[in-house]
């Protein structure tokens, strides 16, 4: 963060200092909520969660260095106070962006937001500095505390924007206006809590109405491949590029293949050229990812031999998606448990199904280690029958369902799609997959492991790499 003095923070949040002996004191470090993070010079955030306040620790955050804390009430120590800590410190998140005019991306979408900041964020990386949203902190808290992270040298603030409903991205573009809006798709996800793909397409396309217009340098980076996300062209005054396989499209790939290990290789056309990609990740869905963040690195002016060789070289920052671990013993762990939805979890089938034609050819087997999707409502019986059927489709060896009625919804759709046997099995917990894999796995063999995040299956593949192959507590 750039230095601010306790006294401007007082005014840029709308707070007093409380307890401050010297209000042009200034914040050197960064800004952080959990006080075991704190550097000399830091402003600790205290927030009053649902099982811990941070109040609390709000004198063991000055004692280890915190320059002050931003509070909603007196704690004894240097202090702002603030009607509200959230909205304070979206205020000064906001502030700070202004100040540094810094390029903002911002992108959304319902499936691969995650892998796809962290493409973008590498491949500008290799341009200029570059700030980007660490794992999945694509809150109202989390955003601020990125955009914080920038410096007077950062030229790139890339920003990841979640949504939960009508009017949530909206409320994050007010915190750090983007110049650059990227939109990846509308799916599934979230479903139950939204009520349709039109009204999460409505929420999503929140982000390029926020844009300013083409003439204020304003550009809309839009999926050509997904009529929804196309359609958004149509809610923004920013300039419009696309990207995908369309022919229309700004940004495209043609010649897509897959390596023998199952990573995708295609040539990248921009307007300014075109070049050759063969990326370091798994699966078919990341070239729409690598497309997308060639786009919004073509609107900031990278050639597309820059833009292939950081393509090529990238890899994944963010765990437990689609890390691709090989034992000593010759099994592959695909841990891709962070979260699911129905798209993420068709794509992630896939992969394993291109990265099976390896492992048959080693007398190995492909086995899906599938959980619950939650929040998908009245769709959920039929989305997971869908996949059960799909691994069939996929000539998946073995499909191990964990959990409840989800999981027996997984099993049917296989069952009904292939009068699948002993290829299927329900089992009840993490744990009884992982005692199942254990007596099972053969050298060659590949592991997927997905499910929302709320179910925790990351256990079983964090169990089969360590020595002991127990679930941990989490």
């Amino acid at each position: 963060m750039i230095d601010l003095s306790l006294a401007e923070i007082a005014d840029i949040t709308g707070g007093r200092p409380h307890d401050i002996p010297d209000p042009s004191v200034r914040i050197s470090g960064p800004v952080v909520i959990d006080s075991r993070q704190v550097e000399a010079g830091s402003l600790f955030a205290a927030f009053d969660g649902e099982h811990v306040d941070g109040h609390d620790y709000a004198e063991r955050a000055v004692a280890a260095g915190a320059a002050a804390v931003l509070a909603a009430r007196p704690v004894g120590v240097p202090a702002v106070v603030v009607p509200d800590v959230e909205k304070a410190l979206g205020a000064l998140a906001r502030a700070v962006v202004e100040r540094l005019g810094t390029d903002v991306v911002a992108l959304t979408g319902s499936a691969g937001k995650t892998s796809t900041k962290d493409l973008i964020a590498q491949v500008l990386q290799a341009h200029a500095p570059t700030v980007w949203t660490p794992g999945s902190l694509n809150n109202e808290i989390g955003l601020p505390l990125t955009a914080l992270q920038a410096t007077a040298e950062t030229r790139h603030l890339v920003l990841e924007m979640g949504a939960r409903g009508i009017g949530h991205i909206a409320y994050l573009t007010g915190l750090t206006p983007p110049r650059i809006g990227l939109v990846l798709n509308v799916g599934t996800a979230h479903i139950g809590e939204f009520g349709g793909r039109e009204q999460i397409a409505q929420a999503k396309g929140e982000l390029v109405e926020a844009l300013p217009a083409a003439s204020e340098g304003g550009v809309a980076v839009l999926n050509a491949d997904d009529p929804l996300v196309r359609a958004m062209a149509g809610r923004t005054k920013a300039r419009t590029v696309l990207f995908g396989e369309a022919e229309d499209a700004d940004v495209r790939a043609t010649e897509v293949r897959m390596t023998p290990g199952g990573q995708p290789s295609f040539t990248l056309h921009t307007p300014a050229g075109c070049s050759d990609v063969t990326l370091r990740l798994y699966g078919e869905h990341h070239v729409s990812n690598a497309l997308a963040a060639a786009a919004v690195a073509h609107v900031l002016g990278m050639s597309a031999s820059e833009i292939a060789t950081a393509l090529s070289g990238a890899g994944t920052l963010s765990r437990w998606r689609m890390e691709v671990t090989e034992r000593a013993d010759g099994v592959t762990i695909v841990n891709d448990a962070y979260n699911a939805n129905p798209e993420s979890m068709r794509a992630a089938l896939r992969a394993l199904a291109a990265m099976g034609g390896a492992a048959r050819a080693n007398g190995g087997r492909t086995w899906a280690v599938l959980g619950p999707m939650a929040e998908l409502g009245d769709a959920s019986l039929a989305e997971h029958d869908a996949v059960g059927r799909l691994a069939v489709r996929l000539n998946v060896s073995k499909l191990v369902a964990v959990g409840g009625r989800e999981a027996s919804w997984l099993q049917l759709g296989a069952y009904n799609e292939g009068s699948w046997g002993e290829e299927s099995v329900v089992v009840s917990d993490a744990q009884a997959a992982v005692d199942l894999l254990r007596s099972e796995l053969r050298p060659g063999d590949v592991v997927l492991v997905k499910a929302s995040r709320s179910i925790g299956l990351e256990r079983v593949a964090l169990a089969l790499l360590e020595r002991g192959g127990e679930v941990a507590d989490r």
